[in-house]
């Protein structure tokens, strides 16, 4: 009994869009008023590219351009790489790894209805935590699912992080504490 959490779920719907002839600083005002590092960037009701902090960063202070004289249409990342609301978030991880970025505008039968962030995945993470330790306490028929799978995170006796995490009577542990517990026993 597994339930993916879909993209849907953790994006953000609140979004900053511009239009493309806008400043580079009238950007920055409404990123820094919103306290977001990006603006979508949309022509006719559609997303056309997306401007981010590394991008203002590398195309308009490194080349010691003037945020006031340089449009959006002319430093923004197009084409932007996009995902629909129903794909999990591991798919949206896997996305966003291959293509060295950190946000996704989410796209549903060509509108724009959201965008979802490295961020809003590790704010989903504890959750998930939580969710897989009550489908454990829950006792899925196959018991012996959870004795073999792997966990990522922090050990719950050292709190160390780790990518080898088992599941011990309900308790993710590091084999470090797995092996002390079979030395005190």
């Amino acid at each position: 009994m597994s339930k993916e959490v879909i993209v849907k779920e953790a994006m953000k719907t609140n979004l900053a869009i511009v239009k493309p002839e806008i400043s580079v600083l009238e950007a920055t005002k409404i990123m820094k008023k919103r306290k977001i590092g990006n603006v979508i960037v949309v022509e006719k009701e559609r997303p056309i590219g997306i401007l981010t902090e590394s991008d203002i960063i590398k195309k308009v202070i490194a080349e010691g351009k003037s945020a006031k004289d340089v449009q959006i249409k002319d430093v923004m990342s197009t084409p932007i790489i996009v995902i629909e609301p129903y794909n999990t978030l591991e798919e949206a991880m896997k996305i966003m790894g291959k293509c060295n970025i950190r946000r996704l505008p989410v796209i549903e039968n060509d509108k724009l209805i959201g965008i979802i962030t490295q961020k809003d995945i590790s704010r989903i993470s504890p959750i998930l935590h939580e969710i897989s330790r009550e489908w454990y306490d829950i006792k899925v028929r196959d018991e012996n699912y959870y004795k073999k799978q792997i966990f990522s995170g922090k050990c719950e006796d050292c709190g160390i992080l780790s990518a080898n995490l088992k599941n011990i009577e309900g308790r993710l542990l590091c084999n470090d504490c797995i092996d002390a517990l079979e030395y005190n026993e």
